[in-house]
């Protein structure tokens, strides 16, 4: 069984929600489905396993400083696949 990552509420306003995720090598999020649009900016290099509905697994690397957005309707577990701890900050877009 995994460790959960660590997540810090920052902001949570009329227009946005803003959370920390700090994962150990190893932990994840636990499967979640985002119901708004959002942001991701990498905090750390971020080795990360998406465990997907259909049984897909992606390994992906975001490198420290960079962001992506996705659109609402994403459903996934992440996981810390690294061998050090990986953060990021979370914007979504209410």
């Amino acid at each position: 069984m995994r460790s959960q990552a660590t997540a810090t509420r920052m902001i949570d306003d009329a227009r946005v929600r803003v959370t920390r995720f700090d994962f150990a090598p190893d932990a994840e999020t636990g499967w979640h489905r985002h119901t708004m649009d959002y942001v991701i900016t990498a905090i750390t290099d971020c080795h990360m396993r998406l465990e997907l509905p259909d049984g897909t697994v992606n390994d992906v690397t975001v490198p420290a400083g960079t962001a992506y957005r996705r659109d609402e309707g994403v459903e996934h577990n992440v996981i810390n696949a690294g061998d050090d701890p990986m953060s990021f900050v979370e914007v979504e877009l209410k």
